[in-house]
């Protein structure tokens, strides 16, 4: 593609050199630079990509886009802008020729529940005969196809790579988890989303955004630059919900579980097996339980329905969805015991999962692993060794993806938090799969045992490795000594 097609749609603030050039591939990283390429320099969180132009040009990039500092390499054709990261995300859509335009897009932000979300309207839709895309934190998939996933959003190249080949592979719907650093960071921008969904949003990220009123502003910019034309699904019980759609040219519609909306879903009973659902005046069972969980399949119903799909069909659909990986999965033990592997890992989400576990365990004794990962928010730590205490009656502090912080220090912020009461309650264990392994052992008959915090993660972060560990191979292996 000629460079001149590239930079369609981005303001040129200088260039040097000719624009009728072809580009042959985009990259950011100079690491990937080759002859023919086009180079971004972008000034990201860990280095400065100006710094690589030089070595860009050497393995054969053929064109610059920068915004600091001045190039006039006659080797190459620079082009100055305001903010290399918007220009990449316009670029990366140019260069895929709107792959986003040419299929049914929708985008799903919140702090909680995005996964599971993105997840259910992906199987719902395919269950209903449509060829499917999802772009989630567990996994990519294409069309049944997994593709590896690292971030909770790619990059924009990778985004408009992966949806480019979803075109070519047929697919008419995609779903898509949009977070806070992809929307601060312009990964979505130049995106045609059909419609977009709002979740809830609580205590999150507060290590990147450092105030929750710019958590939320990042949050509320994706339904901001919504296109007239789509729509916008938020939930109206958060205190948020209003705020999010009140500036987007999006059609606005709204879901609760507890005052008048445009789609309404109510509990009707509910135990361990599941929740019988009244949506929208039908009743049907669904293998999830938990409020959070009838939030999350409204919010599917209410999409598939703004997307066109018959009511009733969804609702059968829907009551044959199974658990997402990782979110409130149980595996069940001699002796009448449960484990429940669940992500997690806000105070929000802990809170949610001690309470369905606590009420739709009625009697049974509730005992709660759980850690906070280091490099990450703190703020956050003492709040969640707080709900911990509050609803389950026997607590283990452990670790979770400590980094580069010192575990111990870590468990000490939760510890803080705790007053005498609730440390009597609580045992500190350093070592994860000591902590599950106690648990589980401890455990007297028809006892829960909820591991909180890593869900469909098969790995441990200690420093910047990545170490195999799966809490629900441990629960397994103690459950078979038992």
């Amino acid at each position: 593609m000629y460079l001149s097609k590239l930079l369609e749609g981005i303001a040129v603030l200088k260039s040097c050199g000719p624009l009728e050039r072809e580009i042959n591939s985009v990259c950011f990283d100079s690491r990937k630079a080759c002859v023919g390429s086009m180079f971004i320099a972008i000034n990201g969180t860990q280095s400065d990509g100006h710094l690589y132009i030089g070595k860009a040009i050497e393995s054969g990039a053929i064109a610059v886009i920068y915004e600091e500092g001045e190039i006039c390499d006659e080797r190459v054709t620079s082009v100055k802008v305001k903010n290399s990261r918007q220009a990449l995300a316009l670029i990366a859509a140019n260069f895929y020729d709107h792959p986003s335009s040419k299929l049914n897009l929708v985008g799903i932000t919140g702090t909680n529940g995005k996964t599971t979300t993105v997840t259910l309207l992906y199987n719902l839709f395919t269950s209903l005969g449509y060829c499917c895309g999802l772009l989630s934190t567990i996994a990519n998939y294409i069309d049944g196809q997994i593709i590896a996933a690292d971030h909770t959003t790619p990059d924009p190249l990778e985004i408009n790579s992966l949806l480019n080949t979803m075109i070519e592979k047929g697919c008419e719907y995609c779903f898509m988890e949009v977070s806070s650093h992809s929307l601060d960071q312009d990964r979505v921008l130049g995106l045609d989303f059909k419609g977009g969904i709002f979740s809830n949003l609580t205590h999150d990220h507060l290590d990147y955004h450092k105030t929750f009123e710019e958590y939320l502003r990042c949050k509320k910019s994706f339904f901001d630059q919504l296109p007239k034309g789509a729509f916008a699904l938020t939930n109206i019980d958060d205190k948020n919900g209003s705020v999010m759609v009140q500036n987007t040219a999006a059609k606005v519609y709204t879901y609760s579980c507890r005052t008048m909306a445009d789609f309404h879903c109510k509990v009707v009973e509910e135990n361990l097996d599941g929740m019988l659902l009244n949506i929208d005046g039908t009743q049907f069972w669904s293998r999830f339980i938990g409020n959070h969980n009838a939030y999350n399949l409204l919010s599917v119903y209410s999409c598939a329905v703004l997307l066109g799909a018959k009511k009733d069909e969804v609702l059968i659909k829907m009551s044959s969805l199974n658990s997402v990986a990782g979110r409130l999965e149980y595996i069940r033990g001699g002796n009448d015991l449960t484990a429940v592997v669940d992500y997690a890992h806000t105070p929000d989400a802990l809170e949610n999962a001690l309470k369905t576990l606590r009420e739709t365990g009625k009697d049974r004794l509730l005992i709660c692993v759980f850690g906070c990962g280091g490099n990450r928010d703190k703020t956050k730590r003492p709040e969640m060794g707080v709900i911990a205490a509050k609803y389950a009656d026997k607590v283990i502090v452990t670790s979770d993806n400590p980094r580069f912080e010192k575990p111990e220090e870590i468990i000490k912020d939760i510890k803080d938090g705790m007053d005498a009461k609730a440390r009597a309650k609580s045992v500190y264990i350093t070592d994860r799969k000591e902590a599950i392994r106690t648990a589980l052992m401890m455990a007297p008959e028809g006892a829960i045992i909820l591991v909180a915090g890593k869900g469909h993660e098969d790995y441990q972060i200690i420093g910047d490795v990545k170490h195999h560990f799966d809490d629900k191979e441990i629960i397994k292996e103690t459950f078979n000594e038992l």
